[in-house]
């Protein structure tokens, strides 16, 4: 399985070490040349939100990476990459999102909660992170919530998680994500 990373922000290398230790082969995308390259999957990592969606319009990704959601490549979005699958960007998943939900970066916080279908003690860690305001179809299932406040949800092949799994050593989330095919 060959899965690309968003390499615009964030932590893509750690994401890549997550699917490497799942046997998963990896490639960063940063241009359209590297788009065009073979993939099973795409993962869109955490970072600033706004500055991605720029960059994605700027290097003539933003087209391409739509209509391969539309046309159902499994999708992971953690933190920004959650907003970013929102309306609020690319607008391929049925959800409203919060940025910043939980503050400043002083305002990150560790915890281990359930995630339908993965298990009961998911370690979660966020940082700047957002939520899910809403659910804006019954085709997204909510997977996970935290303090009442969504944190984890499906919809077809995109994965979103307000957390950053990759930067704990459980690997259950990306073994979803790599599932999802």
């Amino acid at each position: 399985m060959r899965i690309a990373v968003l390499a615009l922000q964030g932590a893509f290398a750690e994401h890549e070490q997550m699917l490497h230790r799942l046997g998963a082969e990896t490639f960063e995308v940063r241009q359209l040349a590297d788009w065009k390259e073979p993939k099973d999957g795409l993962v869109i990592p955490g970072g600033e939100s706004t500055t991605q969606g720029k960059l994605l319009h700027d290097l003539g990704l933003f087209t391409p990476i739509r209509q391969a959601i539309t046309d159902g490549l499994p999708i992971f979005g953690t933190c920004a990459g959650l907003i970013l699958l929102s309306p609020m960007h690319l607008g391929t998943m049925d959800i409203s999102a919060q940025r910043n939900a939980y503050g400043r970066q002083l305002g990150s916080f560790h915890t281990v909660a359930p995630v339908k279908g993965i298990g009961d003690d998911v370690p979660m860690t966020f940082i700047r992170a957002p939520y899910i305001n809403s659910i804006l179809s019954p085709d997204v299932e909510v997977l996970a919530e935290v303090g009442g406040h969504i944190v984890a949800a499906r919809q077809g092949r995109q994965l979103v998680t307000a957390f950053h799994p990759e930067l704990d050593d459980d690997v259950r989330i990306h073994q979803f994500f790599l599932s999802m095919r």
